[in-house]
C-alpha cells in the first residue's frame, strides 16, 4: 500500500538504531488514540490519524453540525446538518479509510472519568474552549500522580492545537514531566474590553463603531424587544446603525460579516490553518506512538505558526511555572497585589481577567474560613452578604493566603498570598 511504503521510509532525522519498517506499522496500529472535538481541526485531525494507519481512534463532540460549518469542517455536507459532529465524522473516514474503527461520543469530556481517559496511549485535541483544556489538562495530571497505578502506564501525553484565523499552534504536553496548559495559560489572556467612553465619544476602529450600535444604540432604540444575534434582520439594524456612525468619524471598514462577527464574538476560522496545525498535531502523535524520531515534549514543546505575513513559525521550550495549581512539585501560593479596601465581590470579579486565573465562578477560603461558596444553594445564600464587604472588613491582612475554587475545575485549588499594591 502507497502509505505504508511512506510510513516505512526512514527520513534525515530518524534514528537508525529505532528505526523498524514491520515495528513502525504494527506500533502504530495498536495505538488507541482518543480525539477531542470534531469541529474544523478534529476533521483535520480524524483524517490524518486515519491515513497515518491509527487502527482505534474514539471522538468526543457533543456539538451538532451547523450550516456555518460547512465551508471548512469538510467531512460533512448540507444533508448532514443537526446530527451529531462525532457520529459523522466518524462515518465519514471510516467509509474512505479501510480498516480503521473510529468510535464517537456525544458527550462532554467531563462526562467520562479518569477509567475512560485511562484506556489511551495518546489524548489529541483541536478544541475552541480554553477552560475544556485545562479541564482535560488537569485530569490527565491527575491520573499520573495516581498511586495505585504503574507511572508507566497512567502519563498520557497530551497534544494540543489551536487556530486564530492565519494563527496557529501546537504543543505536547507530558504530565508532571512538561510545562502544562495551566504554566501556559497568560499565552491565552482574555482580550481587553473597550472602554465605554473610547465606544461613546472617540471610536478608531469598525468594531468600536459596530460596538457603539450593539451597546449604546440599541439599548437607547430599542427597534426590536430583545435582541437576537442569529435574526439577520436584527443583524442589519446593527449593521445600518454602524455603517452611519462610521461615516461620522470617516472611519472605513463596515461590513455586514465584520458586524455579526463582532457581535456574536466569532473569530474567523481559516481552513488551511486548521489543516496546517492539525497536520503539526498528528505528526507528533507519530512521533510519539513510533519513537523513531523525537518530538516535542520535554525540551521545545511549543509550536507557533502565522500565516498573516508570509509563513512563519516558532518553536521553543516554555518552562514550567513554579507556582502552577496543577503540575507544580512545591504547590507554593502565588503572590497577589491587593487592595484591601475593595469588596470582596470586585476580589472575586477580578479573577475572570487575571491572565493566570481566568475563573468564571470562583469561590474563596482564607484562615481556615469560607468567605463565599457558589454552591449549595445554602451555602451561597449563607456567604453572599460577604460580597459587600470589604478585605479588611473580613479580617483579611497582607500576607493571608487565600484559596480560589471554580466548579468547572474540581480538582484545582488556586492558592495565593495577598501582597501590598505598589
Amino acid at each position: 500500500m502507497q502509505n505504508d511504503r511512506i510510513r516505512t521510509t526512514p527520513g534525515p532525522f530518524t534514528q537508525e538504531e529505532a528505526f523498524d519498517s514491520d515495528n513502525v506499522i504494527s506500533t502504530i496500529s495498536r495505538v488507541k488514540i482518543l480525539v477531542i472535538g470534531a469541529g474544523g481541526l478534529g476533521c483535520e485531525i480524524l483524517k490524518n490519524l486515519a491515513l497515518s494507519g491509527f487502527k482505534d481512534i474514539h471522538v468526543i463532540d457533543m456539538d451538532t453540525i451547523d450550516i456555518s460549518n460547512l465551508n471548512r469542517q469538510f467531512l460533512f455536507r448540507k444533508s448532514d446538518v443537526g446530527k451529531y459532529k462525532a457520529e459523522v465524522a466518524a462515518s465519514f473516514v471510516m467509509r474512505r479509510v479501510r480498516g480503521v474503527n473510529i468510535t464517537p461520543h456525544n458527550k462532554r469530556i467531563q462526562d467520562f472519568d479518569e477509567a475512560f481517559y485511562m484506556q489511551f496511549q495518546l489524548v489529541v485535541c483541536g478544541l475552541d474552549s480554553i477552560e475544556a483544556r485545562r479541564w482535560i489538562n488537569a485530569t490527565l495530571h491527575s491520573m499520573a500522580e495516581s498511586e495505585d497505578e504503574d507511572p508507566s502506564d497512567c502519563i498520557k501525553p497530551l497534544i494540543d492545537g489551536g487556530t486564530e484565523g492565519f494563527k496557529g499552534q501546537a504543543r505536547v504536553v507530558i504530565p508532571t514531566m512538561s510545562s502544562c496548559i495551566e504554566c501556559q495559560l497568560d499565552m491565552h489572556a482574555p482580550r481587553a474590553a473597550v472602554p465605554l467612553c473610547t465606544i461613546a465619544s472617540i471610536p478608531r476602529q469598525p468594531e468600536h463603531c459596530i460596538e457603539w450600535a450593539h451597546v449604546i444604540a440599541w439599548d437607547k432604540e430599542k427597534p426590536f424587544p430583545a435582541l437576537d444575534k442569529d435574526d439577520p434582520e436584527h443583524i442589519t439594524w446593527l449593521y445600518q446603525k454602524a455603517l452611519t456612525r462610521a461615516a461620522e468619524f470617516n472611519i472605513p471598514g463596515i461590513t455586514y460579516a465584520l458586524t455579526q462577527g463582532v457581535v456574536k464574538n466569532i473569530i474567523p476560522a481559516i481552513a488551511s490553518t486548521n489543516a496546517v496545525i492539525a497536520a503539526s498535531c498528528c505528526n507528533e502523535a507519530l512521533k510519539i506512538a513510533t519513537g523513531v524520531v523525537p518530538s516535542l515534549g520535554l525540551e521545545e514543546n511549543y509550536m507557533m505558526y502565522s500565516g498573516n505575513d508570509s509563513i512563519y513559525t516558532y518553536t521553543f521550550k516554555h518552562e514550567r511555572k513554579d507556582d502552577c495549581p496543577v503540575c507544580s512539585e512545591t504547590e507554593q501560593a502565588r503572590p497577589l497585589p491587593t487592595d484591601l479596601g475593595m469588596t470582596l465581590g470586585e476580589f472575586l470579579d477580578s479573577f475572570r481577567e487575571r491572565p493566570e486565573a481566568q475563573l468564571k465562578q470562583p469561590s474563596i477560603r482564607a484562615e481556615g474560613k469560607t468567605l463565599y461558596m457558589q454552591s449549595p444553594p445554602s451555602l451561597e445564600a449563607q456567604t453572599r452578604p460577604n460580597l459587600e464587604k470589604t478585605l479588611k472588613d473580613l479580617n483579611l491582612e497582607h500576607g493571608f493566603e487565600v484559596a480560589i475554587t471554580d466548579p468547572a475545575f474540581p480538582t484545582l485549588s488556586f492558592r495565593f498570598t495577598l501582597t501590598p499594591k505598589a
